[in-house]
């Protein structure tokens, strides 16, 4: 739970959403002209690929696992505050386990705005044109020296303390067992 309360850092977070500008999908609006353009087309006799764009940003948190679980994501970015925290808190585990780059990043509305919704929880890279490859290397690396290798910095550093109460109990405690064991041994 703790991690999440530590997202990308701003400079790194300005790159990745360069990148993830990139790869936005179609907006509602172009899709519909490109299915009515495939449409007339396709009346007129004449072939046509109406498929959408290959390289494109993958959203929504079904979707994304589905893509982690396959290997399939090349780097998945989480909102930091989804609520309830619940519904990603497992992700981060769920792509250290398969070996996928994550971060997370602070704001759910920002990841929306990539995607044309109002709020978005995880999204997903799956591949980038050839210009792009070194970027989104260089982004996998820091993501996984950042957040799938630095576990331990989410941790919370040394053994737990326990509360005064409970120190108590257990002192008392040893101290009656010391006793039973003296009876013991002398009887």
């Amino acid at each position: 739970m703790n991690q999440f309360s530590h997202a990308m850092s701003k400079d790194k977070a300005t790159a990745l959403f360069k990148l993830l500008a990139k790869y936005r999908p179609e907006a509602p609006a172009d899709k519909k002209a490109r299915l009515l353009a495939a449409a007339e087309a396709a009346k007129d006799g004449k072939e046509v690929d109406s498929k959408g764009p290959a390289c494109a940003i993958k959203f929504g948190l079904k979707h994304v696992t589905a893509l982690v679980e396959e290997k399939k994501a090349k780097l998945v970015i989480i909102a930091s505050d989804v609520d309830p925290i619940e519904l990603v808190v497992w992700l981060p585990a769920l792509c250290r386990k398969m070996d996928v780059p994550y971060c997370i990043v602070k704001n759910k509305s920002r990841l929306g705005a990539l995607v044309y919704q109002k709020n978005a929880t995880a999204l997903c890279l799956t591949s980038v044109n050839k210009a792009d490859e070194a970027e989104l290397r260089n982004l996998e690396e820091n993501c996984m020296e950042n957040f799938n290798n630095a576990r331990m910095t989410w941790l919370k550093s040394g053994a737990p303390v326990m509360g005064m109460k409970t120190q108590m109990r257990l002192k008392k405690r040893q101290i009656q067992i010391e006793k039973e064991l003296e009876k013991r041994n002398q009887a």
